[in-house]
């Protein structure tokens, strides 16, 4: 690596905040230290970290001792960019070409990463409201979002990247924090479910635990978990905790040597603040983290760092560390996960056991329900059946009056009537058709009394036919009566371990009075008392062992019961289910029949649509064909015309002759001219019904009177076409058409002044051009 490209990237660096937006970065010194004044001791480690860098794969092999003396005693802020970079091995990544095709992207974590861009350094001018450090923050910040989609936007990372930008351009810084990510244990870190931090928590209570007991102590009984001030150490390598400065040193060295240097620097500063922490409470030590040890290192990094080398670290026994954190983490998953699982079995089985109880209670109801209505209908039923007895029996007397009334009837009618009694006879008979007239209105009576009588009958039967049928309620019945069973044997259960309960607490008394003079009696007698106690003891033992086996009966009658609801239930639901069945097959049914319908309508249209199509272009070809035999007659027309104009200029013909030639001609011509009539009324009668047709093209063409055409002796009677109009058809007439004739002369004389429409006519047995 050249020393030009190092000077080059430095003073990149040293661009002010108004430069190019890519290569802008803020330096972290004072003025003073990028003056010319420098002293002799920082124009040796320029030379020498010059040296460095130009031989920086051989040095870094050689001298790799030598190497992480320098970087802990600090890189020169001008080399600062460079080096971090030949430190991560970000100078030559691929990504750095993605990132301007990143930054058109959108992110999900846009809104985030604006939200946070403001606490990020608020007090750094390079970060202030609406900079240029701003705005290349939130670039790196998206880019990276989009790489890393699992990690996405952490708060912690904007200030490490911040911290990059400041030395380096934003395609640079984020080579570098893509690295960072990826080999520094960092996207371990800022992962969502944030193990790593957990990870490293867990180590570092440890080594407090091991190497500052007191203060471990102290801790635990203020309930100050390592969280609470050792996170952002860790998350943002002390950039949020400690002055920039002092935490630009330890990013140094934490470049070369990882987060070995966070645990050090951390100790090193228990250490130094144990006899003032162990005074403290827990919001005394939260202010003292958050004011006071900030304070003290603003003198310089040096004696912190110093103190970090001092403390002991352990990798081995941090690996052993990560190791115990896994199997922790692991059993703590299991843990969790099986309480999951019984936390859903539980409110799955509260579920369960509240459905039963709403089942119970409504079969308990339905049960009750129709064994009331039942009663009710077996008392009218009753009352019914009484009404229409006593109906039936006064019917029965009335039928027997009624026919002993017409025995009489029939007995006086038959009797010979005596001469002495008329009058009273027929008083007799009166008063016997009065009687009988009664008698018919009393059965007619009855008649309609038993007629209400059976219609009550029929509704209280229609009544019972849509009460649940016998097998539903037999089997209601049955489960209710299994439940009171269980009940029952509950309640009886528990009435005798209450006086299981009370005999063995008589029994107690009786001991204890026994055993209160125990001291005062002889040995054999405190024998028997110890047998006794044994004895109580056993007979408690059992009555515990008895509940216990009620209770395990109670439960099982109540699984019993469950399995028993259950299987109602598990039943009517396949029943509803046959049923959804049967309603999606004859859905799909219909479905099927209306797609087939549709499928013929389609057909059915196209078919239409076809049809319409071959009608139309069956009356344009024969409109075409009309066209083209009335260009045929009008081509004859022409050639009769040209004729008769050659008979004409040659003089050839005599008088006699040349007039009974020209009258045929004429002959001809009006017949033409009368088919041509003809023709063009069946056009403008199929043009009106029909539309246009458009494959025969008709043209326009205003032509000066001096672009006549001559014919020649040669010539067959067809005027010649110009030469740019000659190369379709060679033999082509051109016919002037007056506007109010309709036919005119040739323009081989070229007599006309107007200008009129001109045919192009093929010859005669030729359709392929027509032009109007």
């Amino acid at each position: 690596m050249s020393l030009s490209w190092l000077l080059e990237t430095d003073s990149k660096s040293l661009r002010s905040v108004n430069g190019s937006r890519r290569n802008s970065v803020s330096s972290l010194v004072s003025s003073s230290s990028a003056s010319s004044n420098l002293s002799h001791l920082e124009e040796d480690s320029w030379i020498l970290w010059g040296r460095i860098v130009n031989e920086w794969e051989d040095f870094r092999k050689k001298n790799e001792k030598q190497l992480k003396d320098l970087v802990r005693k600090g890189i020169p802020h001008h080399f600062r960019a460079i080096v971090w970079q030949l430190l991560c091995n970000a100078q030559n990544m691929p990504i750095k070409d993605q990132y301007s095709e990143l930054l058109k992207m959108t992110s999900p974590c846009e809104k985030l990463i604006r939200r946070d861009i403001a606490r990020t350094y608020p007090e750094h001018d390079f970060f202030k409201e609406d900079s240029l450090g701003q705005e290349v923050l939130f670039n790196v910040m998206k880019a990276y979002s989009l790489v890393d989609r699992e990690v996405g936007y952490c708060q912690g990372s904007a200030f490490i990247v911040g911290l990059l930008l400041m030395q380096m351009p934003e395609e640079e810084a984020f080579c570098v924090f893509v690295k960072l990510m990826q080999d520094y244990r960092l996207r371990e870190l800022f992962k969502p479910s944030m193990a790593e931090l957990g990870l490293c928590m867990y180590q570092f209570e440890y080594m407090i635990q091991e190497l500052l007991p007191d203060l471990h102590i102290h801790f635990q009984a203020q309930s100050f978990h390592t969280s609470m001030y050792a996170s952002s150490w860790f998350l943002t390598i002390f950039l949020t905790s400690f002055p920039l400065p002092v935490a630009t040193r330890i990013f140094d060295i934490f470049m070369l040597e990882g987060l070995e240097i966070v645990f050090r620097v951390g100790l090193a500063i228990l250490q130094m603040n144990q006899a003032e922490l162990i005074q403290l409470d827990m919001e005394g030590m939260l202010q003292y983290f958050q004011r006071v040890i900030p304070h003290q290192l603003e003198s310089g990094p040096d004696k912190v760092i110093l103190a970090a080398y001092n403390v002991k670290y352990n990798a081995k026994k941090m690996k052993k560390l990560e190791k115990e954190y896994t199997t922790i983490k692991t059993k703590e998953m299991e843990e969790q996960v099986e309480i999951k699982r019984l936390r859903t079995e539980n409110r799955l089985l509260k579920q369960r056991i509240d459905t039963l109880e709403k089942e119970s209670a409504s079969l308990a109801d339905r049960l009750i329900q129709g064994q009331v209505t039942r009663a009710q209908e077996a008392e009218e039923t009753y009352l019914v059946m009484r009404e229409l007895a006593t109906v039936r029996q006064q019917s029965e007397e009335a039928t027997a009056q009624l026919e002993l009334a017409q025995s009489t009837i029939r007995d006086l009618q038959q009797r010979p009537l005596l001469k002495g009694i008329p009058r009273y006879t027929e008083e007799s008979i009166l008063q016997l058709e009065r009687e009988l007239v009664q008698a018919r209105l009393k059965e007619a009576e009855s008649q309609c009394a038993l007629k209400e009588m059976q219609d009550k009958i029929l509704d209280i039967e229609k009544r019972n036919t849509s009460l649940p049928d016998d097998t539903n309620v037999v089997r209601l019945q049955e489960e209710l009566i299994a439940v009171k069973l269980r009940e029952a044997e509950a309640v009886m259960g528990l009435k005798e371990l209450r006086q299981q309960v009370r005999d063995l607490e008589e029994h107690w008394q009786r001991h204890l009075a026994r055993t209160a003079g125990r001291w005062k009696d002889n040995p054999r007698k405190n024998a028997v008392s110890e047998l006794q106690d044994e004895l109580m003891s056993v007979r408690l033992r059992e009555a515990e062992a008895q509940a216990e086996l009620r209770e395990t009966r109670q439960r099982m009658m109540e699984l019993e019961t469950q399995n028993q609801i259950h299987s109602n239930q598990l039943r009517r639901a396949e029943q509803e289910g046959q049923g959804f069945q049967e309603r999606v097959t004859v859905l799909t049914a219909q479905n099927k029949g209306l797609h087939i319908q549709l499928q013929e309508i389609k057909r059915k249209q196209a078919e239409i649509e076809c049809k319409n199509k071959e009608e139309v272009m069956a009356v344009r070809l024969r409109e075409a064909d009309n066209i083209a035999a009335m260009a045929e007659l009008q081509q004859q027309i022409s050639e009769l015309e040209i004729q008769k104009e050659e008979g004409k200029v040659q003089g050839q013909l005599n008088n006699t002759d040349s007039s009974q030639y020209i009258r045929d001609l004429k002959d001809q011509i009006a017949e033409l001219k009368h088919e041509i009539r003809c023709l063009k009324g069946q056009r403008g009668s199929s043009m009106s019904n029909q539309p246009a047709f458009d494959g025969i093209h008709i043209v326009n063409h205003y032509i000066p009177d001096d672009e006549s055409y001559h014919s020649s002796d040669e010539d067959t009677g067809v005027g010649k076409t110009p030469s740019h109009l000659d190369h379709q058809h060679s033999s082509i007439s051109r016919i002037r058409l007056h506007p109010s004739l309709g036919l005119g002369d040739t323009d081989s004389e070229g007599d006309d002044d107007g200008q009129g429409l001109v045919l192009s006519v093929p010859p005669i047995g030729t359709h392929k051009h027509t032009t109007v």
